[in-house]
């Protein structure tokens, strides 16, 4: 009986806005902090191991591509000095022109004192016939050269450069040190059976510095095995004897990839592989796993700390939060109370609660009729104001226009070109006419194209010769119904931007035709044109040019789109120095299902 009332305690705590909030809230903040802080942990993890791959990667292949480059000029200089005459002199002339021999010892010099990674050069044959280094030193009389590796290999190659793994070189007597060994065969120009060798010893601490130029990590490091999987080297020198090695060289050469995971514990190693194409070689970089980790661990501390003060604050942010939510809603609520007591009608949203929430609710039904009468009242405004826009947009005109049609009257005048006047004056007073009067807001197609005629034959007046028009309506169109100041606009348009700057002649056609069930309606000009970057904006609002009708291209789209609807108004085509077409497409049968403005 007392833990069902100890229950019935617990649950009415959360009959209270405010404890069900910061219960509500902490729980949230709880549970969002434990998830966020699992999976960060995990994808730290994941992510610094994944970075850290990639980055021993990127030091591997590029180890790999130091070591090719170095390879492809130590080639070089293989094919510049065994491709000489002086080889050949050398090697199959049984005595040897004492010129020849000085000039390929100053050559060796030359590349030894230039070279420090480079240990021997020289060039030899299995006839005895041999130059090495300045001359000096002495092929070992011990050793027989057939059954070197890399000999053999070198002859095999027929011509082509064969590099070695490490090995100790014995070709000079009294010296036996490690090398990596380059060879090429060269043949006799006289007789093609008849070969030699060419031979560079690269010192191994050569390889070395190549290999310890970029930095893996406190205890990674790089070797490399050649395809027979040799060491050909390794930053602890024991591990070319095999008796000696502890590397997973048969993991390493059986990979399908280029990262492969050995051991397990403390010294489970990554080893990153780059296989060069050029030499057959295996970059190899190998780093201990918990090392690379070692910064995944240290970031999984931190997101620990984060999330235990997180926690801490979200709780006391909660409370404050809970505390602080009630008492405006209170406010709210009788603010809203105070609402009501106007003439407003009851919200249909029904009230299910009996706290603030519940209060509230009550007052935001009263808030919405309100918000709805608002917009009801705002929409008609709206409508009115674009009526009347509608009415001012119709009744425009430029007076530049104007002005400069009385002083080319004024000037005719002067010249005594009375019926030119006569003729200016009437189609003007025709043009204001039609212009200035607002009693009806749509006229016949016509009736806008006497409009139309009379603008151009004052303009044709102004401009003389350079402009020509033509005006082909159909007649089935002339009563079909249009709004006022459609045609003109664009007309006027197409001679100030298109036919104005146009050297030649311009020519101006106005055609009207049925299709389907709309009238179309085309202004046709010869004029300059304009490139896309214009006919992008033509429409835009900022681009109306003043200098033509007040109306402006902007305004007759508006007033199409407002009274006919989205699918109609105007389109252009037009490319440079070819002349535009505008486009005007209305209905056959008037506006549809649109309010009569």
């Amino acid at each position: 009986m007392k833990k069902k009332k100890m229950n019935v305690q617990f649950l009415g705590k959360f009959k209270s806005i405010q404890s069900t909030i910061f219960t509500g809230i902490s729980l949230l903040v709880l549970c969002a902090v434990l998830v966020v802080t699992i999976v960060s942990l995990q994808y730290t993890r994941s992510s610094i191991f994944e970075n850290s791959v990639m980055y021993t990667k990127t030091i591997i292949n590029q180890m790999d591509q130091n070591i090719d480059s170095y390879i492809d000029y130590m080639e070089n200089i293989a094919s510049l000095v065994s491709g000489s005459e002086d080889v050949q002199e050398i090697l199959f002339q049984e005595e040897p022109d004492e010129e020849s021999v000085h000039r390929l010892r100053e050559q060796f010099n030359i590349i030894l004192k230039g070279r420090s990674d480079i240990k021997n050069l020289g060039v030899l044959n299995l006839n005895g016939n041999a130059l090495i280094n300045d001359g000096s030193q002495e092929v070992n009389p011990f050793l027989d050269i057939e059954e070197q590796e890399w000999y053999q290999e070198a002859i095999k190659g027929n011509g082509d450069s064969i590099i070695t793994s490490s090995h100790v070189q014995h070709v000079v007597e009294g010296e036996r040190p490690w090398v990596i060994t380059l060879a090429k065969s060269i043949k006799n120009s006289a007789y093609p059976k008849e070969k030699g060798i060419f031979f560079i010893d690269l010192n191994y601490s050569a390889i070395s510095e190549l290999c310890d130029q970029n930095s893996m990590s406190d205890t990674g490091y790089v070797f490399i095995v050649d395809q027979n999987g040799n060491i050909v080297y390794h930053p602890q020198q024991q591990q070319l004897y095999n008796e000696l090695q502890t590397e997973n060289i048969d993991l390493v050469m059986q990979a399908e990839s280029d990262t492969v995971q050995a051991n397990s514990g403390s010294d489970e190693r990554l080893y990153t592989l780059s296989k060069s194409e050029k030499t057959g070689w295996t970059v190899v970089g190998c780093t201990n796993v918990e090392e690379l980790l070692r910064t995944s661990k240290q970031a999984q501390s931190i997101y620990v700390l984060m999330a235990i003060v997180l926690v801490v604050i979200s709780l006391f942010i909660s409370g404050l939060i809970a505390k602080n939510i009630t008492l405006p809603i209170q406010r709210l609520r009788d603010s809203m109370v105070k609402v009501q007591e106007g003439d407003f009608e009851t919200a249909d949203v029904k009230v299910s609660t009996e706290n603030e929430v519940g209060s509230l609710t009550k007052s935001f039904n009263v808030m919405t009729h309100r918000i709805q009468e608002l917009m009801e009242q705002n929409v008609q405004e709206q409508e009115a104001k674009r009526k009347s826009e509608l009415k001012a947009l119709q009744s425009q005109i430029n007076p530049h226009f104007l002005y400069n049609t009385l002083d080319s009257i004024i000037w005719m005048a002067e010249g005594k070109k009375n019926e030119e006047v006569v003729l200016m004056t009437a189609a003007l007073a025709r043009l204001l006419r039609q212009s200035i009067s607002n009693e009806e807001e749509l006229v016949p197609i016509g009736q806008e194209i006497e409009y139309v005629r009379s603008y151009l034959t004052i303009q044709k007046m102004r401009y003389k010769d350079k402009l020509e028009y033509q005006i082909e309506v159909a007649p089935s169109i002339t009563a079909v119904p249009i709004i006022k100041l459609v045609l003109q606009p664009i007309i006027e348009n197409a001679i100030y931007h298109g036919l104005k700057y146009k050297e030649s002649k311009g020519l101006l056609i106005v055609k009207g035709y049925e299709e389907n069930d709309n009238v179309i309606l085309q202004i046709i000009d010869n004029g300059v044109g304009m490139d896309d970057e214009k006919l992008r904006h033509i429409f835009d609002r900022h681009k109306v040019n003043y200098h033509s009708n007040g109306v402006g291209v902007y305004n007759v789209q508006q007033r199409l789109v407002l009274y006919y609807g989205s699918n109609y108004g105007i389109s252009y085509q037009s490319k440079p120095d070819e002349g535009t077409t505008a486009t005007i497409t209305i209905p056959k049968k008037g506006r549809e299902n649109h309010e009569t403005i």
